[in-house]
């Protein structure tokens, strides 16, 4: 988990995807650039938007982000805070209540921690 510099809260690594890049390896590299760790992606937790979350720009554009939820495995690397982040850590599942994290990021939790048998879809 990182603790965001940007509005304090912990979540997830993640970022946007550069052009070039497979959707597994912005995965990758946004774990990498935001904890310093070397991960391969596993599977899909789940495909997250929300119809009434809709960002609109000072030069007219107008967009619904969605996100990508990944399940990693650990392959190497150091833990490292990186610029937009003041804390980094791991979390054991007893503990995520307890953290001050966004309801749409808790909700990916909540879905891995499920072991569902297919990707949230919503």
């Amino acid at each position: 988990m990182v603790k965001r510099r940007d509005n304090t809260l912990w979540a997830l690594p993640g970022g946007g995807h550069d052009i070039g890049e497979t959707i597994a390896g912005t995965a990758v590299r946004e774990v990498k650039e935001e904890t310093g760790l070397d991960v391969e992606v596993t599977a899909l937790v789940g495909v997250y938007t929300n119809p009434h979350h809709v960002v609109a720009f000072t030069d007219g554009e107008v967009r619904q982000q969605f996100s990508l939820c990944f399940t990693t495995t650990l392959i190497g690397g150091e833990l490292a805070i990186d610029h937009e982040s003041t804390d980094i850590a791991w979390a054991h599942p007893d503990d995520i209540p307890t953290l001050d994290m966004h309801p749409s990021m808790r909700l990916r939790i909540d879905h891995y921690l499920q072991h569902r048998d297919k990707p949230y879809l919503g």
